[in-house]
């Protein structure tokens, strides 16, 4: 970006790395320096759990909101039954409503973490409110003219997907018009004037911006975050075990802690700068430490992120759980459990253990890692697959450590 921002939101997303593109950075600049600003973020409920990959925007609510500004966060009661085909290979499983609402209610916990609620503090809103009743007809002759057909194949996330000839439904199609119609009722309810959001989802935040000046003659901006991919070239929010969810009923605050103290050396400044609030040239200065000291920077970038969604106390226990295992060898009170049905039989082996438990996906995979030296159990190294366990064993708890970062306690259920 070559305009230099003189609003305190706008530097702040400039300095730390959160800014891909903006219809308008000075019109947006010099509103933010007027006065409030109201701007949202929508949510669709796919899933009981967001996850790492939403974290960045997240930030940003929480910035606009500590500068002084309104953040709406908009649940997708709506949009889900429609679901967004944004750079996606295929439609997503629909659900029903009572689905859809059980997300959204545990979607809400996740948010209250990082948002101030309340009188005068972050709306919460579903857009089901304007979208579920909707006539058809009229929706189509006041709403539907306005858009291009020609134009929405041309953005990238159409054209992406039809250039591998994979199939776009009529449905899916409909989204972006939802989508932009969301923004057009939220200026008019709320008197929002920016949408957020993801790069991938500039397409849909152009839509809204230029209906709500068709339809109602109004200036609103839409501005995106980069989509995020660590170093290494892996996307932001996945691991080896899969996604990094943000609900600690789907995934406990020691892994989450653990996602992060194992974050690449390379990545370390820049994460300290999106995902925490420590000052923009601390972050650069513990971006740039080497050797062991770059594992210190890790730790607290760790315990800074743990803190801020689970509490400073589940920071620490995690700290302190890493600490038991890694130093002292200990398994560490708050150790992830992975369980065997309570029927589990005598002299199981080793591999059998592994994967009906889910510590791994094969018998393929633990066969590999024991030949490769990177199974233990108990701190003693596993080097016979045919290993068998006993149930007392079983019953009292076995660490079990795949390679050097992964730790399990095995237990009967």
């Amino acid at each position: 970006m070559t305009y230099l921002p003189k609003s305190d939101f706008l530097r702040i997303m400039s300095e730390r790395g959160y800014l891909a593109d903006c219809t308008d950075y000075e019109a947006l600049d010099k509103a933010l320096l007027q006065g409030p600003v109201t701007a949202y973020i929508g949510y669709d409920a796919t899933a009981a759990s967001l996850h790492v990959g939403h974290l960045l925007n997240i930030m940003m609510l929480r910035w606009f909101q500590k500068t002084g500004n309104k953040p709406i966060t908009l649940m997708g009661g709506g949009t889900t039954k429609v679901g967004d085909p944004s750079f996606r290979s295929e439609e997503r499983p629909l659900l029903d409503d009572a689905a859809i609402q059980s997300n959204i209610d545990r979607l809400q916990t996740v948010f209250a973490q990082y948002l101030h609620y309340g009188d005068d503090g972050a709306l919460m809103l579903n857009n089901a409110e304007w979208l579920d009743g909707l006539n058809y007809l009229t929706f189509l002759r006041d709403i539907g003219r306005h858009f291009s057909v020609n134009r929405m194949l041309s953005f990238e996330s159409v054209k992406s997907r039809l250039d591998r000839e994979q199939s776009l439904s009529f449905l899916e199609f409909n989204y972006m018009i939802l989508q932009a119609y969301d923004f057009l009722e939220l200026n008019r309810r709320y008197g929002c004037q920016l949408q957020m959001g993801g790069s991938d989802q500039w397409g849909n935040i152009v839509n809204g911006i230029d209906l709500t000046r068709r339809v109602d003659d109004r200036t609103i901006w839409g501005l995106t975050s980069p989509l995020l991919s660590t170093s290494d070239g892996r996307k932001m929010g996945k691991s080896a075990g899969g996604a990094v969810w943000l609900s600690s009923d789907m995934l406990s605050p020691y892994e989450f802690w653990q996602f992060w103290r194992n974050t690449t050396d390379a990545d370390v400044g820049r994460f300290l700068k999106l995902y925490t609030e420590l000052p923009v040239d601390e972050c650069e200065r513990l971006g740039k430490l080497e050797g062991s000291e770059i594992n210190e920077a890790k730790v607290l970038l760790a315990n800074e992120v743990t803190t801020l969604l689970h509490g400073a106390d589940a920071a620490a226990s995690a700290m302190e759980t890493a600490r038991k295992v890694f130093e002292e060898g200990g398994a560490g009170g708050d150790l992830q459990v992975a369980t065997l049905p309570a029927d589990t039989q005598d002299g199981l082996s080793i591999v059998q253990a592994l994967v009906q438990s889910g510590i791994v996906g094969s018998g393929k995979e633990a066969k590999r890692l024991i030949a490769e030296g990177g199974l233990r159990a108990d701190n003693e190294a596993v080097t016979d697959p045919q290993l068998a366990l006993s149930r007392d064993a079983m019953a009292a708890g076995i660490k079990i450590s795949v390679g050097k970062k992964k730790h399990r306690m095995l237990k009967l259920a």
